[in-house]
């Protein structure tokens, strides 16, 4: 707590000074273009990862980068997607996957999970990445079929959302994009699911509007 405590005190010292303005046009309102959905794996730092200043991003983390689908028993991630869909008016959400995912490494590990119930049951909604993997990926080499799995579920995650009414009506009337990205941690790159050619590329390929 020691090295928390000290940031914070360097936070109220040099850096909210700097900020006091933005801060004063965010007090009462917020509205981000974007609802980032990624991993609870203190290693993924959406802000700093994509040097976002405080109120562009929407963010939603869980273990697995998990969007339940519409039908199941309605929770933080469900609702989080409806009020950045229908109240924020987000125009993008992004499903961020990470390499080194402990969520999915359970998965394809078939690790046993009793003493932990309740990751258990939502490590369930990861076991649909199986369905979305590519014939192709490698499944002799363990460190290539995490990552291929990771991706999958990634896909996964991305039909799961288009299950949401919000977000479905958005797509529909093209007021909403969604995209599933892939982020490594030992490089920094991050690459993105190309719907057409059904394949992650570098993002730096892509445009957005």
């Amino acid at each position: 707590m020691k090295k928390i405590l000290a940031g914070y005190l360097r936070f109220r010292k040099d850096v909210f000074p700097q900020w006091k303005n933005h801060f004063h046009l965010l007090a009462d309102l917020q509205a981000p273009d974007v609802l980032f959905i990624t991993c609870a794996d203190s290693r993924v730092d959406p802000n700093l990862i994509l040097q976002a200043a405080p109120g562009d991003l929407f963010i939603c983390r869980n273990v697995g980068n998990v969007v339940p689908p519409v039908g199941q028993t309605p929770g933080g991630v469900s609702a989080t997607v409806e009020y950045a869909v229908k109240v924020l008016q987000v125009q993008h959400v992004i499903i961020c996957g990470h390499s080194d995912c402990g969520a999915v490494k359970a998965l394809l590990d078939k690790k046993d999970m009793s003493k932990l119930p309740l990751t258990n049951t939502w490590l369930k909604y990861v076991e649909a990445a199986w369905k979305y993997r590519n014939p192709s990926d490698p499944m002799g080499d363990h460190a290539a079929q995490h990552t291929a799995l990771i991706q999958a579920n990634v896909i996964a995650q991305l039909h799961n959302l288009k299950t949401h009414p919000e977000v479905a009506s958005a797509l529909a009337k093209r007021t909403l994009q969604v995209h599933g990205w892939y982020y490594d941690i030992l490089t920094g790159a991050i690459q993105s699911y190309d719907q057409e050619s059904r394949r992650f590329v570098p993002l730096e390929e892509l445009t957005f509007a």
